[in-house]
């Protein structure tokens, strides 16, 4: 049976045109993606999204709240947790400004998408309830990009904590995508007192799931991915609780995972280093075989595989909770 691995059709054309210098990669932009974990009797769950079908980019696949970096998160926050230096060299940039930048896409795309604020009025509290309209007007203005992240913190005389947060991964699109992300991948616990809403036009399903579960679905074909999104996943199954796996974020390998393609004999081969479940075995022959061949293999040519397994009620289906939570996320195939 297929897995639910998402993969375009059109991925082997643009890899030969790699190949013979006919396709010029783009450079990838900055973006985050958060985790968001909360416990539950067996143990934590993790909030997912599925990107609406008629999204161009992994429509029907699972996916995490974020999104791309906005040049104001470098803005001067107030700051909590891990100083900026500490989080540059965690994160491997060389400046303090761009990490400051990448947590704080972080923590604004969780809000943006989810909901969900990791910041509180001092170093060591949390804001407890995001809901009401004065808080639905400043999301929606960040999300318009009307209100910038620094200034939404200072108005309302919040530090963003970014000990709330640990790096788990990161991840760079392939060199042959159109659109390309250098994506960090963060994991984060659910606030005592707030709750993700369903606030995203991207997402048409939110759900809170235990990583097992929907890897499971993942392995049975009914759930599409990204590798990124499943890699990590898999990551979480051995934790018993949320703070569990936050406290292992700070082992955790950020060397960034990007895809490699080469021709061996009739075959392109395409794989994610140190991560051989997603490779790939191409036919070079037509382009209408290789593609066939790759959306049979994905399962996700049209997203059809994760809306049957969260809709059956089987993988996704069984952890939503009243359809809590929003959001789009980058993986490394892409961001908004």
């Amino acid at each position: 049976m297929p897995n639910g691995q998402w993969y375009p059709p059109e991925w082997p054309d643009r890899i030969r045109a790699l190949a013979a210098g006919e396709l010029t990669p783009a450079a990838p932009r900055r973006a985050a993606t958060v985790l968001l974990l909360r416990d539950a009797a067996d143990g934590p769950h993790v909030h997912m999204l599925r990107r609406r079908a008629s999204m161009a980019f992994a429509g029907g696949a699972y996916a995490y709240p974020g999104g791309g970096v906005d040049p104001r998160d470098e803005h001067p926050v107030r700051w909590a947790g891990p100083s900026l230096e500490s989080w540059a060299e965690r994160l491997g940039v060389t400046g303090t400004q761009e990490a400051q930048a990448i947590v704080c896409a972080a923590v604004r795309e969780t809000f943006e998408e989810a909901g969900v604020l990791l910041a509180g009025e001092t170093a060591d509290s949390v804001v407890d309830d995001t809901t009401g309209e004065d808080w639905e007007k400043d999301r929606e203005a960040l999300v318009a990009r009307e209100l910038s992240f620094a200034d939404f913190l200072d108005r309302r005389g919040l530090v963003l904590r970014s000990d709330l947060l640990g790096a788990w991964a990161r991840w760079i699109t392939p060199e042959f995508e159109s659109r390309r992300y250098d994506t960090w991948f963060f994991v984060a616990a659910l606030p005592a007192g707030q709750r993700t809403r369903d606030v995203s036009t991207e997402a048409d399903r939110t759900v809170w799931i235990r990583p097992a579960d929907a890897a499971a679905g993942y392995d049975r074909g009914e759930l599409t991915m990204m590798p990124p999104t499943i890699s990590t996943l898999r990551g979480l199954e051995r934790f018993g609780t949320a703070a569990g796996a936050l406290a292992a974020a700070e082992d955790q390998d950020l060397t960034p995972v990007l895809a490699q393609a080469r021709l061996e004999g009739d075959e392109l081969i395409l794989s994610w280093p140190g991560h051989e479940e997603f490779t790939k075995h191409i036919p070079t022959g037509s382009g209408n075989g290789a593609g066939t061949d790759a959306g049979t293999d994905a399962g996700a040519d049209s997203g059809t595989g994760a809306g049957t397994g969260a809709d059956s009620g089987t993988g996704v289906g069984t952890g939503a909770d009243s359809g809590n939570g929003s959001g789009s996320a980058p993986e490394s195939g892409g961001a908004r």
